[in-house]
């Protein structure tokens, strides 16, 4: 059969790749990309590089928002803020 269809294996292994590495990718950004877009004055957040606070302002000019630490108000690109950090930092707690 292989010898009919050259190509076979070779589309095989795009589509193996594009359901595992490509479309979860592309899901996550998509999450990403709702996660900032909902954020608001108020919310508890993490950034990628483990600073902790709340936000104090949002700029829709630059994409930015200054989020209120206890060393002050620091201004952030949205984008570095991390999803993942912050819903576990804002989900209820388990007893």
């Amino acid at each position: 059969m292989l010898e009919q269809y050259p190509y076979l294996p070779l589309i095989l292994m795009f589509v193996v790749v594009y359901f595992f590495m490509i479309a979860p990718q592309r899901k996550r950004q998509k999450q990403e990309k709702k996660f900032v877009e909902e954020l608001k004055r108020g919310d508890k957040v993490v950034t990628k590089s483990g600073m902790h606070g709340k936000i104090a302002e949002l700029n829709d000019n630059d994409f930015s928002c200054v989020i209120e630490t206890m060393a002050g108000k620091i201004k952030f690109d949205r984008s570095s803020i991390s999803m993942e950090m912050s819903k576990k930092l804002n989900a209820p707690e388990k007893k």
